[in-house]
């Protein structure tokens, strides 16, 4: 089986609209739904298909729950002066979908133990990264019993060791920090064992038209998605 894995769409809709178009089997989407992106209607509608399980993000908390996303980056005051963007977009029903997404799942697919979170497994607000020290992953994913942890959060797209757990991270759809502005996604081929990075081209300029008409900082959050980070 070909499993696609999404993450951090933030918004971006046409961005999301690519990665779905990969030849997969089934999808799991790791979060991160809201927030910067001119088109949270679109990306919630689009993964409340019950076939696809989607995980919480600490975007879709924030937006969900009313509190604070949890970030520790330079672009945190984005998501805060985007989310009232994102709360006039949304009714009852996008709300409620939000709240009630799981904050991890859990499946073994063809003999392999896999769980799907956002963060690490003990925090939707932990980054795992590429050059995360070792023995600060083992702590986080300490009593997880698991071939494989596939995370989000980070938006770096990456496959590492880490003891004897794979770690999976596809990548950002729709809100890039590793320098590249294509859409992020990844592939697991569940007999072999396989993970595919995958980067697809979208309509970056359609989206840049639609945050200059209707979003705060327009200038941001566009060279944000034309520089890739």
């Amino acid at each position: 089986m070909k499993l696609l894995i999404i993450s951090d769409i933030h918004g971006n809709k046409d961005a999301l609209d690519a990665v779905l178009s990969v030849p997969h089997d089934e999808v799991v989407c790791l979060g991160d739904l809201v927030d910067y992106g001119p088109d949270p209607v679109g990306c919630i509608e689009s993964l409340m298909d019950p076939d696809i399980p989607v995980i919480k993000g600490n975007h879709d908390n924030a937006v969900a729950s009313k509190v604070d996303c949890g970030c520790g980056y330079k672009y945190k005051h984005l998501s805060t002066a985007t989310r009232e963007y994102t709360w006039g977009q949304l009714d009852d029903m996008h709300m409620g979908f939000l709240m009630k997404l799981p904050m991890h799942i859990e499946r073994t697919l063809d003999g392999k133990n896999m769980l799907f979170t956002h963060g690490s497994p003990r925090s939707m607000y932990e980054y795992i990264k590429p050059d995360t020290p070792e023995e600060e992953v083992l702590d986080m994913i300490e009593g997880v019993e698991a071939d494989f942890i596939v995370i989000g959060h980070s938006h770096i797209p990456f496959v590492r060791q880490v003891g004897d757990v794979t770690i999976i991270n596809p990548g950002s759809v729709g809100q890039p920090r590793n320098g590249d502005v294509h859409a992020s996604c990844a592939v697991f081929d569940t007999e072999n064992h396989s993970v595919e990075l995958i980067k697809c081209e979208y309509d970056l300029e359609a989206v840049c038209k639609s945050i200059q008409k209707k979003m705060p900082h327009p200038e941001e959050l566009i060279e944000i998605l034309r520089r890739g980070y």
